[in-house]
């Protein structure tokens, strides 16, 4: 996808819900190819819907794309823009282009069942086309508002798609879009065209369901005087097992992966590759990210998503941190001052969210109730009355062990796992030599 032009992009979310997975994968492709290019991201709030869309909503999709630090150029609402809607909407009235409609839905939904019975695709019949002005009036006097349809010129709709490649729609195939509903809602087909035209819209990466709009809009833009974007259409996404996710995109909204603890850059990370012929890699940093995309090599194909796949990347962001990153989490912890850098290096490697050392500080802290088999219980008792006196270092462990073994005949995995258990209650952890010298008590194997 390229353009001469100062590439502008846009992410225009509907606020009316939590945003997803899905909606992340159009905002990143689209900020992606802005900054790629040196150019504008506009978030645009698509609120024409004033009964669904919310102002909480609005700030909690802003707050997610602020904590995955997809930042915007402008932000645009409109529900502010609806006088320029009508005057677009005047504009194609006056070219013959706009055309009212009084179908009620069950009406329209009887003609779709007919046309569907006889074989034929459910496209609207035009009739409307039809009705002279005192037809117009005599329905409007009956009581029925009228809603508002493009027309379409009956010729085939063609552009290269940035993913799918060449696509061409027969507009004879399609029913003239509604644009304007009965009660003056300004439906999406017909103001992003609007905006994208008035704004300077040069690319627009979206999901594969908008490929027939797209071919309406464009023939909108047209109308309107305008030059079409650069359009790709990247696939849908699907669970694991290749099943529809529509239903559970409701469980996978950024704020929900955030409070589970997934990390901005390890969901990036996967959005950015997935369903790409690239492998999936942790980034190492937004900008890497920015440098290393690609639109065209997207695939058109369903993508599978599995969240589960999300964890070893956040493991990887988690495990990089510095001690200077984690500080403040190891204090409010509990975990004393003095031991908060031994105890980051002790346990880093056993961390996959930054919440999991909240556990090994209670370790550290509290201590475990001892894991023992029966057939340990003798041998662990005599170890625990062998440890040396406090205080311990990284070298305790060892000398420790050494006695043990010394002293019992024990070796390997029979002398290291019950000991570790012991002091731990876990069969695994961070290097018990590191660990050893941060716990403040010995648990009471009696």
């Amino acid at each position: 996808m390229s353009s001469a032009a100062p590439v502008v992009t846009r992410f225009a979310p509907s606020p009316t819900g939590y945003i997803h997975v899905g909606n992340l994968r159009t905002a990143l492709m689209n900020w992606a190819i802005a900054r790629a290019g040196g150019g504008t991201f506009i978030l645009r709030l698509d609120d024409t819907d004033r009964e669904r869309s919310r102002q909480e909503y609005a700030d909690a999709l802003m707050a997610d794309l602020e904590w995955l630090g997809l930042s915007w150029d402008r932000l645009e609402r409109q529900s502010d823009r609806m006088d320029r809607y009508a005057e677009a909407a005047e504009g194609l009235r006056a070219a013959g282009r706009f055309y009212e409609c009084f179908e009620t839905p069950v009406e329209l939904d009887l003609k779709r069942k007919k046309l569907l019975n006889m074989g034929r695709p459910p496209v609207y019949d035009r009739a409307s086309l039809a009705l002279t002005a005192a037809d117009r009036d005599r329905m409007r006097a009956e009581g029925r508002a009228g809603y508002w349809r493009f027309l379409l010129q009956q010729e085939r709709i063609e552009w290269t798609d940035g993913i799918i490649g060449p696509v061409s729609i027969d507009a004879g195939s399609v029913s003239d879009p509604v644009l304007i509903r009965a009660d003056g809602q300004v439906l999406y087909t017909f103001a992003s065209s609007v905006d994208d035209i008035d704004m300077g819209v040069t690319h627009i990466v979206r999901g594969a369901d908008h490929v027939t709009n797209t071919a309406t809009q464009i023939q909108i833009m047209r109308a309107m005087g305008g030059t079409p974007p650069a359009f790709a259409h990247h696939s849908l996404l699907t669970g694991a097992q290749g099943e529809e996710l529509s239903k559970r995109l409701g469980t996978l909204s950024l704020r929900d992966l955030r409070a589970q603890g997934v990390e901005p850059l390890a969901l990036l990370s996967l959005m950015a590759r997935l369903g790409s012929s690239r492998p999936v890699e942790l980034a190492g940093s937004i900008d890497e990210i920015v440098a290393g995309f690609d639109v065209g090599s997207f695939g058109a194909a369903p993508t599978r998503f599995d969240a589960n796949d999300l964890w070893p990347l956040t493991r990887g962001v988690v495990q990089a941190l510095p001690h200077e990153a984690m500080a403040d989490r190891i204090a409010a912890a509990g975990v004393p001052p003095d031991q908060s850098q031994a105890f980051w290096a002790a346990v880093r490697a056993n961390v996959t969210r930054r919440d999991d050392i909240a556990d090994w500080a209670a370790l550290v802290r509290d201590g475990a109730a001892p894991a023992i088999d029966p057939e340990d219980v003798d041998f662990v008792g005599q170890a625990i009355a062998m440890l040396p006196p406090r205080p311990w270092t990284q070298a305790t462990w060892g000398e420790w062990t050494e006695a043990v073994k010394a002293t019992t005949g024990r070796k390997g995995k029979a002398l290291f796992r019950p000991l570790r258990r012991a002091l731990t209650g876990r069969d695994a952890g961070p290097e018990m030599a590191e660990l050893m010298p941060l716990l403040q008590r010995v648990p009471d194997t009696e």
